[in-house]
């Protein structure tokens, strides 16, 4: 099958991986499944936000494809393959894959282009796949992460937000995506929030300020686990129901 493609991005700070996270969990419970779910920000924790425990990345591929001797008979190729099927770790109703950074000096290029041509090769597995990106459009502009379906971006509330929802529709804009796959997503609302301005179209979402995420984010518990009547899952669930209408697959 060919997967639906949801990138997360936002300026740093603004609740990325929780939007993710809270997205792909959304899915699952939909029925969605499977969904690949790729942590794409160097300083990765989407892992944590999910609730599983990682112990590799792509970035760790990095130094053993070039610094450790490859079994007898297997080429590099085919033993970055063989790693990469140990990197992926599997969840209830989603697989992750972790990008992370490399361990030793050097260029970055080859774990982007492993992550390019590992999603590539995923692709007819999944029904969905949901991307935790870097701040700003660094996979975009490398193309390691191809065009997304949808590009949503995450933004603080008020005018500087706004302004930097702004800056992100005009560099994805001339990166190539059409505008009309963008959806907008303002996080930690307090109250109403008429958030708007000239040239954003009506965001997707509202997620409010919730007092359950920021206590599993003091105690180290999974986002994935406050309560299913709390108001931030109840707006993720919308705005996953917004993801599944734009991929054309029928809703519960």
């Amino acid at each position: 099958m060919t997967p639906f493609t949801v990138a997360v991005a936002g300026k740093g700070g603004t609740g990325k991986t929780t939007i993710s996270a809270l997205l792909i969990d959304a899915l699952v419970r939909e029925g969605m499944i499977p969904v690949l779910a790729v942590d794409a920000d160097p300083n990765a924790n989407l892992n944590e936000a999910l609730g599983i425990e990682v112990a590799e990345s792509l970035g760790s591929m990095r130094e053993d494809a070039f610094t450790r001797n490859i079994p007898p008979g297997m080429s590099r190729n085919e033993y970055i393959g063989l790693r990469f099927r140990k990197v992926l770790v599997e969840g209830r109703g989603f697989d992750l894959l972790v990008m992370g950074r490399p361990e030793g000096s050097g260029c970055y290029c080859f774990a982007n282009d492993l992550l390019s041509s590992c999603m590539r090769s995923l692709e007819r597995d999944y029904r969905f796949v949901v991307i935790d990106t870097e701040a700003g459009l660094e996979h975009i502009s490398r193309g390691t992460i191809g065009h997304p379906d949808v590009l949503l971006i995450v933004s603080d509330p008020g005018a500087r937000g706004v302004r930097t929802v702004g800056r992100i529709r005009e560099l994805a804009l001339s990166l190539g995506l059409d505008g009309t796959s963008m959806l907008t997503v303002y996080n930690r609302i307090r109250g109403d929030a008429p958030y708007e301005t000239a040239g954003i179209p009506h965001p997707a979402a509202y997620i409010p300020e919730d007092p359950s995420i920021t206590d599993a984010d003091l105690n180290g518990r999974p986002i994935t686990g406050i309560p299913a009547d709390s108001p931030a899952r109840a707006a993720a669930d919308s705005l996953a129901k917004v993801v599944i209408r734009r991929s054309g697959q029928p809703l519960k």
